[in-house]
Formats: structure tokens, C-alpha cells, sequence
């Protein structure tokens, strides 16, 4: 049974469904009861048709026949968005924390307010919001804070669902720890790819056993492909193929935490924290109030603290990126690491270079996680997340060789994230330190930091028990735990070199050709020049041999990328660039001569050296070595 109604001369039909769902011909499956909006712009002169999908019955008439039977009043109708009718007929799921945690349409336009006031600068007039506080003098000699201190602790770790891991190590190594989330401590249904190598880190530093490494993972996938316009494709093995379960992950983590005499602090935000010079006060918005030698922020990109600290900054660089979850795929045993079959396209009002990744996913067979991603600066004429994801609704069924009506769409994923070049970020306060997404720690190329989290995470570790152990938690000390790392910086001229700047008109196909060459390049190196840079690792050594191939490949190309990129980007890059070779030298030849004059130091000064020796290694690549 159909019921049609229509307001506006040139308005919207609204049909609803009595029977089991109805499919559209834009590809939309809706559930029993909805009301699915046709605009009549979009119907051809002719006629329409509209599927049901429960019977395959098929509808069809001309407009004029349509028209004499229905009855117009009334202003038109505003139409709702695909993107819109796609996620309110989404079956319905738990919200989590972190980024891609939360699938709503209302969600959706949260984030894209977020996205809009970022691009705007409209959040930074004034002043800063004072979160924190630095007061003089020690906390007994201050007026108390009015509130009974709910618990005394080392460290307070705010922001749980990437903080729970430096959170386990540290209550593992003695420390008292308290996790503060302002959701609840668990994963996201959706999967975090990673690499069997990465995940591994866990069971290296402790954290997790080899059984419980292997019990979180919900899929594993091989060959991983990547390729770029019409270039050739490279195939390679044990590249991000493994879908992990956050909230398997999470949830083991939660109880290893709790196991080592950790505190959870649920449904509890951050309020403001008052430093002194002996202690961090940290006021919670339930009125709680706790005390802690260090507060690690873990927070991410929307963190209290270091919106204060970046107050009116623009983010150098964005990754924006949309996808989904859907069942439907047939051919599903592949990944995608990174792969592009686009040239440079309009997308709203900008052009740009738009990259697909795609992942088998651990909840079916036929499920798969498909991502659509660009790089961009934040400049109020780039588009909406919601913009975005009505170009992927068009792009997706060429990418996958499947038809939209055909999937059944279980999540929708969005978020954008936003990099600087001065990162890592260093501690601005005493007793207070950025870790993972909040320090800027992640390849600017990255989606986020669950494996960044995981490279770091021994690094932070050994640091943080020095400072604690020591007592070396001034602001100059905690930064040398978030150093300079110039192939970090570096990877600063492939963000620049894969978006188009606004205003810009670059050949439709340069960036596909640039990183089509090099990649091309890499694969014919091999394994210890490929696979580093696919997991977000740059090594001097190999990017200096890529380099060169590249120009006796293509010495053409040369004077594109100066066009594309800029002669001062490439000046900086270049500083970066030797900056690499120089930590490499210090790491492979000066830290072993001076090892042993270290440890006859006093605390404080082996502790500066011990994280030189961290920044020199980490800084050149040289923590990842092949398999």
C-alpha cells in the first residue's frame, strides 16, 4: 500500500510505505513507515518509477498522469539531504568515544558545526577559555578547593579511549593512575586497521598477552593494494590488514587497568586544572575534585587544554574524511591502502584531490568499510563533511563495482583531522603533558593515532616513569617527551603535494602522476624503502633514494612540484630534510659512543640525555626495522 502526498507547484512527493521497505531510484533503501521524499526536478519528463523492494513490483507512469491526480498547496517543502534519509533509516547503535565513535545524522552535523567554526576561525575571537591555571606557590599554602578531593594520584589521564593504554603501562609500573572519560570507557563498533607489527607493540611493552593481542582481532586480509589514476598497481602483504575490535580492545585494556588498582572516572568531564608547583588540582564537571602529580591529556584534537594553548590558530593541514560500513560486497577478501581512480575534481566549491581505503570488516563476510579522504587547509571555502559524503554517495558504486541499492548501510563514518606544523606540542604547563592525537604526534598524512599510539607508546613509558620516579616534571622537562622530529616535518611536503590549494587549477591528473612515480620507484627499491613509508614511517636513507629515482624516472616533474608546492614549502622541507640526515647520524653513531658516559650522570641529567637519544632515534625512523 502507497500513499502519495505533494505540496508546492514544484515541490516534493512525499510516498510512504505500508509493506516491508521501499528502495528509490537514487539507491536509497528506507524501512516500513518512512516518508521518502521525491523532489520533481529530479524526475525525467517522461516518467518515474519506484521500486518496492519487498515484492520487486515495479510502478510506473507518466508525470502528467500523476499530476492530474493530486491535489498542490501550500510553499515547497524543504528537501532532506541523500546523506540524510541514508542515516536516519541506519539501524540505530551505542555511541562511543573518539574519533568515528558516533554515526547520527545529529552527530554528523556536530562535527561538521566543529568543522565550519575550524575553517571560520569564528571560535577564536576573544580570549582564550581558561582551562588551566598556573598558580605560584605550593597547595598547602593556597586557599583549598572547596570540594572534599575525591582521590590523590600520580597521574590523572584524561580522555580514555587512546589514554587507557600509557594508562595501563604507568599503573603497571606502581603508579597510582585515574582515568577520566567524559563518555564511557569502551571502543567504537567500527574496526581499527593496523598492522600485525603495530598491534604488537601492546604485547612488547606488557600491556597485553600474544592471546589477547590475537583474540581482539575480527579480520585479517591480504594482498593490500595501491594505485593511483592509470598508473600501475603495487600489491604488497601485511600492510594495515588487520580490522582489530576497539571494543574488545578497549574493554580488555579497562580491565588490565582496573587489575593494576587503576580509578575509572565514567561519564565525568574535564572542568579546569589549577597547577602548582607541587601538585595538579583537576576539577571535574560532577563537582568532583582530584589531585595528581601529572595530568597526561589524551583528549585529541577536541582537548579543553590545548584549545587554550593553539587559541587562534588555523590548522596548517586537514584530512577530511568520510566512509561507511555497508553489507553487500561480493568481491571482499582485499584492502586498499591508499588508491585513487579520480583526477582533481570539484567538491562544493574547491577542487580537490580525492583518495579511496577500503577494508574487509570482522562483522560479516559480505561486510565491508569503505573511505573516501582528501587533504586540505582549513580555508572557509572547503566543504562540509555532509558535502563530502553526497560526492561518495556518486563516487562509491565506480570505486567497488557494486550498486548503492544494493548495500545495506550499517554505519556511516565521518570526521576530520586537524594538523600543525609545530608539532609535537610541547608542554605549556608544569605537571601537564599532550599524548597521542592531543601532542600532534601522527603522520599529518594519518587518520589518527591508534598506531601511532602503539609506536610511541614504550618511548612515553620509559620517559614518564623517569619523570615521575625523579620528580622532573616542569614544562621544559615534560616537552623533551613531545621533541622535534624531523621526518615528522617532513612528511609535511607529501600533505602539501597531495592537496590542491584553493584558487589553484594543477593538470587534473599531476598528483596521481607524481605519487603513481612515486611509488613506482619505491616498490622497484623494495621492502625496505616501501614498506617504512607505508606505515607512516620516513627514514633518510630510503626517502633519499626515492628522490633519486624519481628525477632520472621523470626529471620532468621537478618543475610541477615547485609549481604545486611552492619554493618556500620546499625551502622549509629541505631544512627538514637534512635535519633527518643529521639525526640519523646521531643515532646510529653518536648514541652508542655515549651510552656509557650517560649512565654516570646524576637523575636529571640522564634523564635530558635518555630522551635526545629517544628524539635522535624516533626523529630518523630508526624504531622501525623490518620484520
Amino acid at each position: 500500500m502507497l500513499s502519495l502526498t505533494c505540496r508546492g507547484q514544484a515541490g516534493n512527493c512525499y510516498v510512504r510505505s505500508a509493506g516491508n521497505g521501499c528502495a528509490t531510484s537514487d539507491g536509497i533503501r528506507h524501512t516500513r513507515g518512512n516518508w521518502v521524499t521525491f523532489s520533481f526536478s529530479r524526475l525525467r519528463a517522461d516518467f518515474w518509477k519506484l521500486r518496492i523492494s519487498s515484492t520487486r513490483q515495479e510502478i510506473r507512469s507518466r508525470d502528467q498522469l500523476w499530476l492530474s491526480t493530486i491535489t498542490c498547496s501550500g510553499p515547497p517543502a524543504v528537501a532532506s539531504s541523500r546523506t540524510q534519509r541514508i542515516m536516519e533509516n541506519m539501524p540505530k547503535g551505542d555511541e562511543a568515544g573518539g574519533a568515528g565513535g558516533t554515526s547520527s545524522y545529529e552527530a554528523l552535523k556536530r562535527v561538521d558545526k566543529q568543522w565550519e567554526r575550524v575553517r571560520s576561525l569564528e571560535s577564536a575571537t576573544g580570549p582564550a577559555p581558561e582551562v588551566v591555571r598556573r598558580l605560584d606557590g605550593q597547595m598547602s599554602g593556597n586557599s583549598a578547593p572547596t570540594t572534599t578531593i575525591r582521590g590523590i594520584f600520580d597521574v590523572v589521564v584524561c580522555g580514555g579511549t587512546l589514554g587507557v593504554f600509557v594508562a595501563t603501562a604507568l599503573a603497571q609500573k606502581g603508579f597510582r593512575v585515574a582515568i577520566v572519560e567524559k563518555g564511557q570507557l569502551r571502543g567504537r563498533m567500527q574496526e581499527w586497521n593496523i598492522s600485525r607489527k603495530e598491534l604488537y607493540e601492546l604485547v612488547k611493552i606488557g600491556v597485553l598477552t600474544a592471546e589477547e593481542a590475537e583474540s581482539v582481532v575480527a579480520v585479517e586480509f591480504n594482498p593490500n593494494r595501491v594505485g593511483f589514476g592509470a598508473g600501475s598497481e603495487i600489491w604488497v602483504k601485511d600492510i594495515l590488514h588487520l580490522g582489530v575490535s576497539p571494543a574488545k580492545l578497549i574493554e580488555t585494556m579497562k580491565q588490565r587497568f582496573l587489575q593494576a588498582g587503576g580509578a575509572v572516572f565514567e561519564g565525568i568531564g574535564l572542568s579546569k586544572v589549577d597547577v602548582y608547583d607541587d601538585t595538579a588540582v583537576v576539577y571535574l564537571d560532577s563537582g568532583e575534585v582530584l589531585r595528581s602529580r601529572l595530568l597526561l591529556d589524551c583528549m585529541g584534537n577536541a582537548s579543553p587544554i590545548v584549545r587554550q594553548v593553539r587559541w587562534g590558530q588555523r590548522p596548517d593541514g586537514v584530512c577530511l574524511v568520510v566512509g561507511t560500513c555497508a553489507r553487500g560486497f561480493e568481491n571482499n577478501s582485499t584492502n586498499d591502502v591508499i588508491f585513487t581512480n579520480l583526477p582533481v575534481m570539484n567538491v562544493g566549491k574547491s577542487k580537490l584531490q580525492l583518495f579511496w581505503e577500503a577494508f574487509p570488516a570482522g562483522s560479516g563476510p559480505k561486510d565491508r568499510t569503505t573511505y573516501l579522504f582528501t587533504y586540505l587547509d582549513a580555508k572557509p571555502e572547503r566543504p562540509s563533511l555532509e558535502e563530502l559524503l553526497e560526492s561518495y554517495w556518486d563516487l562509491l558504486p565506480g570505486y567497488q563495482g557494486v550498486k548503492l541499492e544494493d548495500l545495506e548501510v550499517l554505519r556511516v563514518l565521518y570526521g576530520f583531522f586537524s594538523t600543525y606544523r609545530n608539532s609535537p606540542l610541547g608542554s605549556a604547563y608544569d605537571r601537564i603533558l599532550q599524548v597521542g592525537d592531543a601532542s600532534g604526534i601522527q603522520s599529518p598524512l594519518s587518520f589518527g593515532g591508534f598506531g601511532s599510539i602503539t609506536r610511541h607508546l614504550e618511548r612515553l613509558t620509559n620517559g614518564l616513569v623517569d619523570a615521575l620516579q625523579d620528580d622532573i616534571l616542569e614544562k621544559e622537562n615534560l616537552s623533551l617527551l613531545n621533541p622535534y622530529m624531523p621526518n615528522l616535518s617532513g612528511a609535511w611536503l607529501l600533505q602539501r603535494a597531495m592537496s590542491v590549494p584553493v584558487g589553484a587549477d594543477p593538470p587534473p591528473e599531476f598528483i596521481n602522476e607524481l605519487l603513481s612515480t612515486n611509488f613506482s620507484c619505491m616498490e622497484k627499491l623494495g621492502d625496505s624503502v616501501m614498506r617504512p613509508f607505508l606505515q607512516d614511517v620516513v627514514q633518510f636513507g630510503p626517502l633519499a633514494k626515492t628522490m633519486g629515482s624519481m628525477m632520472l624516472v621523470n626529471p620532468g616533474i621537478l618543475p610541477q612540484i615547485f609549481k604545486q608546492v611552492g619554493i618556500v614549502p620546499l625551502m622549509d622541507w629541505l631544512v627538514h630534510f637534512v635535519g633527518l640526515g643529521y639525526f640519523t647520524f646521531l643515532s646510529s653513531v653518536v648514541s652508542p659512543l655515549l651510552q656509557s658516559w650517560v649512565n654516570g650522570l646524576e637523575k636529571k641529567k640522564q634523564y635530558y640525555w635518555r630522551r635526545r637519544f629517544e628524539a635522535w632515534k624516533f626523529g630518523a625512523g630508526l624504531d622501525y626495522t623490518l620484520d
